[in-house]
Parts: C-alpha cells; sequence; structure tokens
C-alpha cells in the first residue's frame, strides 16, 4: 500500500454489460480502503448488483513506469465496490480531488476494500 499512499489516477476494472472494462478514475487511501472518484454515470449500474450489502467484485490498476529508464511498478487490489452514496459516506470527501475534471458533471465516489493486493516493481538490469 505504501506505493499507493499518494493518491492519484489508477484503472478501475470490472465486467460491464459491454465486457471487460477500464474505467479511468481518481483515488485516495482512506482507513485501508480505496476511494474512488469516477464521473461516468454509464457504468454506474454496471456496478450495481440491486441486492442491498452485497457488491460487485472489482479490480483497481495503479502504474508508474518510466519507458526510458525501463522500470516501475505496478499495483493489483482486488475487492467489492461499495458506492457511498449517503451523505455521511461522502462527506469526508466532498473537495477531496476525487471531483471530476470536467465541470458539472456529478462526482461519484466508490470505497474498495482490497482483499487481495498484488504488487510487481520492474527494473531491467
Amino acid at each position: 500500500m505504501e506505493l499507493l499512499a499518494g493518491g492519484g489516477m489508477a484503472r478501475l476494472v470490472f465486467t460491464s454489460r459491454y465486457g471487460p472494462t477500464a474505467l479511468p478514475v481518481v483515488y485516495q487511501l482512506h482507513e485501508g480502503s480505496m476511494v474512488l472518484g469516477t464521473w461516468d454515470q454509464v457504468f454506474d449500474e454496471d456496478l450495481r448488483t440491486g441486492i442491498e450489502y452485497a457488491d460487485y467484485q472489482v479490480g483497481v490498476e495503479v502504474d508508474l513506469i518510466d519507458q526510458h529508464a525501463r522500470q516501475g511498478w505496478v499495483v493489483l487490489a482486488r475487492g467489492a465496490a461499495h458506492h457511498l452514496d449517503t451523505e455521511a459516506e461522502r462527506a469526508p470527501f466532498i473537495n477531496a480531488g476525487l471531483e471530476p475534471w470536467v465541470e458539472g458533471v456529478p462526482a461519484h465516489f466508490i470505497r474498495v476494500r482490497p482483499t487481495t493486493i498484488i504488487g510487481l516493481r520492474v527494473r531491467e538490469t
């Protein structure tokens, strides 16, 4: 988790009605979870089971690659995608840098509590 500590850009990976999908998101770590800021409402229903307390399993991929130096790292976290729908759940993340970059588009926050985390550092020797 130390590689993820600064937050930044990531990809939310899941199976949508259109097949495998990787959606760019911004993220921050919060109390052992990854909180994702997304704004694509098209995929919102694909990330909901319709069953109370049953969340979709997703992957969150974060990387930092320097192609010229041929080194970097990749982290894949897997867990359940819990939508932060109530004001109380959303409050800590309002104005926290997870809002959409496009003005006028509402933010949507998703918490992923990782159940598995896989990391890899790459360096050409």
